[in-house]
């Protein structure tokens, strides 16, 4: 009888240590969860479906953060939005970044990239007749308030030779873009390169002609995820785990884009399923960089001062700012 009572307790001594139940009764306290709030770049797109993959497939569960997801409406204002600790995380535009930082100082820093080039561009119709930078010139462009196509906008038409003081810019939110611009509205739209099927879908099947900034203002990354310098001062490990969890859910996306717009959709019920799987497929291309060898989401110190110096040369920025006041390299993806 001893033998088995002492069996018994040796047993329950076990399942109290396995349960983290002591003498006293108490319970070890669960893993905390970091709740953070995120704002897309722009809209609830295909080109942004990767984040709601991210918690789909619980890549942000497993490192410990329960996420937020609410539509971003710009750089301009997501930019002020994490400043002011209202957001904790964005991928904003890096140019417009840089440009927004020059102009107010904010208090945000980028810790990775979501693309390795540029994405912003403008967008129109072929029964525009709009075909080269210098024909916007007398024409109307719809854009919200704020957002990076606006901010670069200078930068690419001095670059392109446009007289940016005869094109009209009129604020339009972002969901009704690509509709305004179908019904004739807006001569062009202010849109990311890989909104073409989109833009397409909208018009009925009519072709869409892009004018990417890139061709002009070369050798800059496009998105960049961003969070107040505060939060990476405090919580590295944070914005580590962030980092991680979202760049795995990037790089899934566009290998999968199908099943990456099923689970938009599925968030997202507005959302076509083919258009989102479309922009995915585009995107891929500006993910990784060719060639380069660098790691998905990396940032280049030398490639940031490159892409200071131009736009200070295009009189977009003012003098002074160097890579380490708009990167925390410490932060970034290395390899």
């Amino acid at each position: 009888m001893r033998l088995i009572r002492a069996a018994g307790v040796a047993a329950m001594v076990l399942v109290l240590a396995a349960t983290g139940c002591g003498s006293g009764g108490g319970k070890s306290k669960a893993a905390a969860v970091d709740k953070l709030n995120y704002l897309t770049s722009f809209g609830t797109f295909g080109r942004e479906a990767y984040v709601w993959v991210g918690v789909e497939k619980g890549y942000f569960k497993d490192a410990g953060i329960e996420l937020a997801i609410k539509p971003g409406t710009g750089t301009g204002d997501n930019l002020k939005l994490i400043a002011s600790g209202q957001a904790d995380f964005s991928p904003c535009d890096f140019t417009g970044t840089l440009i927004q930082i020059g102009k107010d100082k904010l208090p945000v820093t980028a810790i990775a990239a979501i693309h390795q080039r540029s994405l912003a561009g403008i967008m129109t119709l072929e029964s525009t007749g709009i075909a080269t930078p210098k024909d916007l010139e007398g024409k109307s462009i719809g854009d919200p308030a704020g957002s990076t196509n606006g901010l670069m906008f200078p930068a690419y038409a001095k670059l392109a030779g446009i007289d940016a003081g005869k094109v009209k810019w009129v604020n339009i939110p972002p969901p009704q873009l690509p509709t305004v611009l179908a019904a004739g509205s807006v001569d062009a739209i202010g849109q990311f390169v890989v909104g073409r099927p989109t833009i397409e879908k909208a018009a009925n099947g009519r072709k869409a002609v892009v004018l990417p900034y890139s061709d002009y203002l070369t050798d800059l990354y496009g998105n960049a995820v961003v969070t107040s310098t505060k939060i990476a001062k405090d919580k590295p490990d944070l914005v580590k785990r962030f980092r991680d969890a979202l760049l795995k859910a990037l790089e899934y996306s566009v290998d999968h884009p199908d099943e990456a717009a099923a689970i938009l959709v599925k968030n997202q019920p507005t959302q076509d399923a083919k258009v989102a799987s479309a922009e995915l497929q585009l995107m891929a291309a500006f993910v990784r960089s060719a060639g380069s060898g660098a790691a998905v989401g990396a940032l280049d110190s030398q490639r940031v001062a490159r892409s200071i110096a131009i736009l200070q040369g295009a009189h977009a920025i003012p003098p002074g700012m160097t890579p380490e006041q708009v990167v925390s390299f410490d932060l970034t993806p290395k390899g």
